[in-house]
């Protein structure tokens, strides 16, 4: 390596203190010296409401609405992972429409928004990954990049302009159907649990089920990015987490999925936990998945770390 590129190495990993003080002055102050949008507080609200939900879950815990948690977490979860990642950001496979629109309502019911909003912001992070429009950027501190901005759609249309990346998505009733009725989705989830359980399974299913897929997601957009190993080369700061994946389904391989992100598989060698593509790989031996995109031999040793 030559002294320039050496020296250009240590710079961008030791930037001068006036880099670090302007990279600061960048940050957006989310809740206050900015303008408030409706779908602002609503998601603001979405989220206080499910961690007071969370927090008051103890009071009403029966067992019953423990496996409650678990239903919602796992059916909510995999609704993301599946229908909103891997199939409509990434298209790394195809169902026939009805299991498509089906895995996509699984993921609504994980209050994390509709499909439209949730798949452009995914795209726009694969686009954008560590720059200055990256919508999470963890460059941004920590609890910006996990949960924070998320309520802020003023500095998401700023950084990477309008929804402009999934009109594969808006050009579907089914998709726009669900992102004007989102709200009443959420309300009929809460009581039907209130029907079968009362407040208990509100509480723990819409509460801590909930609560804690957003927080297993948001730490794939954080944690995911500053802590963990690196198998590919990337131009990012994309790291695999292994203890996280068996909680995420998978998705905190997230070197893996950063180096091929059209691969329906991210956990690529045997011993990494996948659920996700378990599921993905049942469809397709039944049938009801094609078109599954994996990496060729030739790509990964193209991207491999020489060790």
């Amino acid at each position: 390596m030559s002294v320039t590129s050496t020296v250009e190495e240590n710079h961008r990993k030791n930037p001068s203190s006036s880099e670090k003080t302007a990279e600061k002055s960048k940050r957006r102050w989310v809740f206050w010296e900015r303008k408030w949008r409706r779908l602002d507080y609503f998601k603001l609200s979405a989220s206080l409401f499910v961690h007071s939900m969370a927090l008051l879950a103890p009071f009403y815990f029966t067992w019953s609405a423990l496996w409650v948690t678990f239903l919602v977490y796992t059916i909510g979860g995999l609704g993301i992972t599946v229908s909103y990642h891997r199939n409509l950001a990434h298209r790394s496979f195809k169902v026939p429409k009805w299991l498509e629109y089906l895995l996509a309502y699984c993921a609504l019911l994980a209050i994390q928004g509709d499909p439209i909003d949730w798949v452009s912001t995914h795209r726009y992070h694969h686009q954008f990954t560590d720059s200055e429009r990256d919508p999470h950027s963890p460059k941004e501190g920590f609890w910006f990049s996990h949960l924070l901005w998320i309520y802020d759609s003023a500095y998401l249309v700023e950084k990477c302009g309008r929804r402009t990346n999934v009109e594969d998505l808006k050009k579907q009733w089914y998709y726009r159907f669900l992102q004007k009725t989102v709200l009443f989705h959420i309300i009929g989830l809460g009581i039907l649990l209130f029907y079968l359980g009362g407040m208990s399974f509100v509480t723990w299913g819409m509460g801590v089920g909930a609560a804690l897929e957003v927080h297993v997601t948001c730490l794939i957009n954080s944690l995911c990015h500053i802590w963990g190993s690196r198998t590919w080369k990337t131009n990012d700061t994309s790291r695999n987490v292994w203890w996280l994946s068996v909680f995420s389904f998978g998705e905190s391989w997230h070197n893996n999925h950063h180096a091929f992100e059209s691969s329906a598989r991210q956990g690529l060698e045997w011993w990494q936990i996948d659920i996700s593509w378990y599921i993905v790989r049942f469809l397709q031996i039944i049938g009801l998945a094609y078109d599954v995109k994996l990496p060729t031999e030739s790509q990964r040793r193209r991207m491999a770390i020489v060790r």
